[in-house]
């Protein structure tokens, strides 16, 4: 089975990016942009963000994720320690982080190396989370091979029972990364395959360099 592709088009007009318009910091800049994605219409949980890590075979993978918070010092999403990804990204930190915004013709990038969150940062998130998330993370062995999904069910069954009418801690094996960034490069698509790319990097004396890059 094979489909010829190669006369896809679409042409890239929604906006430009430009240096003058761009802050010192680019926390700054990606936070303009995901409040207007996060406005917009055209864009559908604009904290979705992909993550690649290298993993324990040597492959690198995608996954989403959600972001759920950034601030200057880094991005924040939140896992199972024990799963594919979480062991991946704790043997090698070095991870890279990618915002698709289809409707508004944006994409940002982000490489960074990723630290675990401290553990009441954890805690915090984890008792703002519905009951059935917080039982979710208890009935799943995230990334574990199981023999059917009859499995998962009796298994989440069981932690209704037993957590009913009780408080439901968090899992140890469960918590936050922090992906502190070391480049950020925001896209914006032009006309003609002329896309705008300016390119973020932290320099030994922590300020930011920016440069703008070829499309």
């Amino acid at each position: 089975m094979s489909q010829d592709l190669s006369d896809y088009r679409k042409t890239y007009e929604k906006s430009e990016l430009l240096e003058g318009n761009c802050p010192e910091n680019p926390i700054e800049l990606f936070r303009d942009w995901f409040l207007q994605a996060n406005d917009s219409e055209m864009v559908d949980e604009a904290n979705a963000m992909s993550i690649s890590s290298i993993g324990l075979d040597g492959f690198p993978k995608t996954r989403v994720v959600l972001l759920k918070k950034y601030t200057h010092e880094g991005f924040i999403f939140y896992t199972n320690y024990n799963s594919e990804k979480g062991k991946a990204i704790t043997a090698n930190n070095k991870v890279c982080l990618s915002f698709f915004w289809a409707g508004l013709e944006r994409q940002i990038i982000i490489k960074g190396r990723a630290e675990k969150v401290a553990e009441n940062l954890s805690d915090g998130y984890f008792e703002s989370r519905p009951d059935g998330s917080k039982l979710g993370a208890w009935a799943s062995n995230q990334s574990e091979v199981v023999a059917n999904k009859q499995v998962l069910t009796d298994n989440l069954s069981r932690l209704e029972k037993e957590f009913k009418n009780k408080e439901i801690p968090r899992p140890k094996h469960w918590g936050g990364f922090i992906v502190k960034p070391v480049s950020i490069e925001f896209w914006q698509g032009r006309p003609n395959r002329m896309h705008d790319r300016i390119r973020y990097e932290l320099q030994k004396d922590f300020n930011w360099k920016l440069e703008r890059l070829a499309p």
